[in-house]
């Protein structure tokens, strides 16, 4: 077998190994260069030398990189939304103090976790087992105000995830 006949092989190889990493990277730039080494095998399976295989996987590429991924990846972030990890995902939680949290210092129950916390307004003390949302994360520290404060409503349990209405 001659080894012009089997370019279309490595094509291939590069079109699934981009097409795996892609899977792992999830960011649309190796799709796009999976969908030039496919260009580049219709043009091996046409009989094009090795330069125009090359020429058109980086044509193709970079029309790909340049026109169509923008495009997905608008439309990919107006249909999926947001969703908030690690320690943005607490901010708006509601919260129960376990100790007098200040401005300085306290500790709050948080998701079933203990979180040092303070309040957010310099002056305001909250005693231990009140209810509080948390307004912010501040490094490891939950940044916390009342439920009354936050302008939520103070009706209703302070935990609606928990049948038990406590964190």
């Amino acid at each position: 077998m001659d080894q012009i006949e089997i370019h279309w092989v490595w094509w291939l190889i590069a079109a699934v190994a981009l097409g795996v990493l892609e899977v792992l990277t999830l960011d649309l730039v190796l799709l796009m260069f999976a969908v030039g080494a496919v260009s580049a095998i219709l043009a091996s399976a046409l009989g094009a030398s090795v330069t125009v295989q090359v020429l058109t996987f980086a044509a193709t590429s970079t029309f790909m990189l340049v026109v169509l991924r923008p495009y997905l990846l608008r439309n990919l972030r107006r249909t999926t939304p947001l969703v908030e990890t690690n320690a943005a995902a607490h901010v708006g939680r509601p919260a129960l103090t376990m100790t007098e949290v200040t401005s300085r210092s306290g500790l709050v129950k948080l998701a079933g976790e203990q979180w040092s916390a303070r309040t957010a307004d310099a002056g305001l003390v909250i005693p231990p087992d009140t209810d509080v949302r948390v307004v912010r994360i501040d490094g490891a520290t939950a940044v916390v105000a009342t439920l009354a404060d936050d302008g939520t409503s103070a009706a209703g349990p302070a935990f609606p995830d928990d049948p038990e209405g406590q964190p």
